[in-house]
């Protein structure tokens, strides 16, 4: 899979003309840094590594592209650790405290890492943790600065979407890309047409990686909008796709498992209902269609998880929830 790595740098250079005034604003050298924001934990020698990144939050619908991530970061070691109390609203993203017969024994602090880990031949970087509160385009900037000294030669997004597709049909993942010719066959570019929504600080690195002339794309998993628990359906169909991408098949752990327990209990829930189970039927139609869902479908969806609550701290989906 080196081979498509290296041979869509070409394409990505060709376009890196277009991304420059976009991406100027991310490059390292356009947003000098006082102080990293990061601390190397141990010096490591990778092989020209593939980035892949998810953060919990917003576009982290049912969780998939966390789940994703720590399926992929199992066995791996860190490399990185990111300041976080310069990143995290601790009021808004408390730490958690252990209390032991009236004793207070130790706190949990948000964090965000860099770890590296071996799959087959390829080295993989994978950056993951809670999305940060805080100095978005400090951060957008200082992991390009770390990307370019490990010599990162792909990034790869996950992350999932609200939209009104029924559990009952297989996931249908949407791909990003800075140029022509990065997605592997079979992943659809989309949504098609003008979309404009809140950006989540993935958009913003992956954004910064294109700037910084690295091959980047993105897989994002449609999660139906009524659950509002963990979709590990969802992050099964992510790892799919990025197995596709780095060319060999990637461990799923027991994510079959828990997603078979899932779609039992969302069975149970619709059929309880007729209103509900008359919705997910008109969902299925819908869903037969195999209609690639057009921008004005997905403002719809994400509009509406706004106004209805979508949780941006714990990936919930918002909308009619089903536990």
């Amino acid at each position: 899979m080196k081979d498509r790595t290296a041979a869509v740098s070409g394409t990505c250079a060709e376009a890196s003309n277009g991304l420059s005034a976009v991406g100027a604003q991310f490059a390292p050298s356009a947003y000098p840094l006082a102080m990293a924001l990061h601390r190397l934990d141990q010096t490591v020698d990778l092989d020209a590594p593939v980035l892949v990144s998810a953060f919990e939050g917003w576009v982290d619908a049912g969780s998939a592209g966390t789940l994703a991530a720590a399926e992929l970061a199992r066995g791996s070691r860190v490399v990185a650790t990111f300041d976080a109390d310069r990143l995290f609203d601790y009021r808004a993203r408390r730490p958690t405290l252990d209390i032991v017969d009236g004793r207070l024994q130790s706190l949990e602090w948000p964090q965000l890492q860099l770890r590296a880990n071996r799959l087959g031949q390829r080295d993989l970087l994978i950056l993951s943790g809670p999305e940060p509160d805080f100095l978005w385009q400090e951060l957008a900037a200082d992991v390009a600065s770390l990307a370019a000294q490990l010599h990162v030669a792909t990034w790869v997004s996950m992350g999932a979407i609200p939209v009104a597709a029924p559990h009952t049909r297989p996931v249908t993942v949407l791909g990003t890309a800075s140029a022509p010719g990065l997605l592997p066959p079979g992943v659809s570019q989309g949504p098609i047409g003008h979309l404009r929504v809140p950006s989540a600080v993935l958009s913003v690195l992956e954004l910064s990686a294109s700037a910084s002339r690295i091959p980047a794309v993105g897989f994002f998993a449609q999660v139906p909008h009524y659950v509002s628990a963990t979709y590990p359906g969802a992050a099964i169909e992510l790892l799919r796709h990025v197995g596709t991408f780095l060319g060999q098949e990637l461990s799923l752990g027991d994510l079959p498992a828990r997603a078979l327990e899932t779609r039992s209990l969302l069975d149970a829930a619709t059929s309880a209902d007729e209103r509900t189970a008359a919705y997910v039927k008109r969902l299925e139609a819908a869903a037969d269609e195999a209609r690639l869902p057009e921008g004005d479908s997905l403002i719809s969806d994400i509009e509406r998880f706004l106004r209805e609550g979508g949780g941006e701290r714990g990936g919930g989906n918002g909308g009619r929830q089903l536990n």
